[in-house]
């Protein structure tokens, strides 16, 4: 089991993350609403959509909306940081095969932004269903696996 432990609690007050640095409180109102949850969506279906998530040592996704229904899976040890809306920031000691699952009700969501903070490449497959309560979010063309020409 993934080993979590808070780094920072959120402030009081109108802004929860208003004790993070400012590059990340732009990025966070830049990228809110923004459905990439992987480096590259490698398929899709009118059901499904399965991600994969690379990230090398020192490297962080930016943050991205989740509403659909997903599970991941890692595929590499590894230690994580994730900024999360409500203002936490948690780190994660990641194993191969472990799999976390989440359900969203109508409207339901959560946004947040994941770094590697380990000396391994962290390795994710992120599976999204299409189906559950809540419309897809659009994603761009350019994060799509494009087939060898």
């Amino acid at each position: 089991m993934a080993q979590a432990k808070i780094v920072e609690q959120p402030s009081a007050g109108d802004n929860p993350r208003a004790h993070w640095p400012k590059e990340l409180q732009d990025e966070y109102e830049q990228y809110k609403d923004y459905g990439v949850v992987g480096s590259v969506l490698v398929s899709e279906t009118d059901k499904v959509r399965v991600w994969h998530l690379h990230l090398p040592p020192g490297k962080r996704c930016t943050f991205h909306r989740h509403v659909l229904n997903y599970f991941w899976t890692a595929h590499s040890h590894g230690k994580a940081r994730g900024w999360y809306e409500d203002g936490r920031i948690q780190d994660v000691v990641h194993y191969p095969g472990e799999t976390m699952h989440f359900n969203f009700d109508d409207g339901g969501q959560f946004t947040h932004a994941v770094a590697n903070i380990g000396d391994t490449d962290l390795l994710f497959t992120t599976v999204e269903f299409k189906d559950g309560a809540n419309a897809p979010l659009p994603i761009p063309e350019e994060v799509r696996l494009k087939e060898p020409a």
